[in-house]
């Protein structure tokens, strides 16, 4: 991956983190996108201290202005762009009756409208580097089945598969393949937010929603980050090339296709 540059975003902490640090291994030099400056900073300092190259931005994926300055400056910063992860997203736990505008929209505007504007600004990026790139967008095993109590979530994650297929198909021809990545349960602080959440809500003490949704997964243990950073690592590779259009389970055995 020498002189390639990968972009992603939500990479101050958890999945996010863990896959700026795989691509920085795999020779990319990485910008470390998130809407905390002080956990980006650490991550690309982090990278850097490994002996990497990396770049820390702010950007609110919510807001399209700010995620097109973003890849603008991580290609006038890290001298091109080959590679978008759109990876930041949130995940708050929804009964059905308690939906309301503002969680649909602050869920939506993240990750789903963050997601299109990545898609966006990434092409407009490869087109002025002259060449194609990759496209990877975080969907969910949530996406591929409807999850209990996530219902905003889920259908959000849902809406990114049918956005990466639609986009692989229309960008094909210019050099551009588009990929999601489907994790199942993460350990990570958005996760042990919704274990809290779904814990709560059964009058059960922290770490039983975990134990509930665990019982799903087949090889019988949580994900690690470093699991999904692999994947990504895939999809961002040339092994990949071939690829188009697909949301790839990493969740353990929890769906299966």
């Amino acid at each position: 991956m020498k002189n390639k540059v990968a972009l992603i975003t939500g990479a101050g902490q958890g999945i996010g983190k863990a896959i700026a640090v795989r691509l920085a291994h795999d020779g990319f030099a990485v910008a470390v996108v998130d809407y905390n400056p002080q956990t980006a900073h650490q991550v690309a300092e982090e990278i850097t201290r490994a002996g990497g190259k990396a770049c820390a931005l702010n950007a609110d994926v919510s807001k399209r202005d700010q995620v097109f300055a973003a890849v603008e400056q991580a290609r006038e910063l890290l001298g091109g762009f080959d590679v978008i992860v759109n990876n930041a997203g949130v995940a708050p736990t929804t009964l059905i009756e308690d939906i309301t505008p503002e969680i649909v929209d602050k869920v939506y505007d993240i990750n789903v409208k963050g997601v299109i504007w990545g898609i966006q600004a990434a092409v407009k990026a490869f087109r002025a580097e002259g060449h194609g790139g990759k496209i990877i967008n975080a969907s969910s095993q949530a996406g591929h089945v409807g999850n209990p109590e996530l219902a905003v979530y889920s259908s959000s994650k849902f809406a990114v598969r049918g956005l990466t297929q639609t986009a692989a198909r229309d960008l094909a021809s210019s050099g551009i393949t588009v990929n999601a990545y489907c994790p199942g349960i993460v350990k990570t602080p958005m996760w042990d937010k919704i274990d809290r959440e779904v814990s709560a809500a059964a009058g059960k003490p922290a770490g039983y929603g975990t134990a509930e949704f665990a019982k799903r997964i087949t090889l019988g243990r949580l994900s690690e980050p470093e699991d999904v950073a692999a994947c990504v690592s895939y999809l961002a590779g040339p092994d990949s090339d071939y690829m188009t259009g697909q949301a790839l389970l990493i969740d353990g055995g929890m769906v299966f296709n």
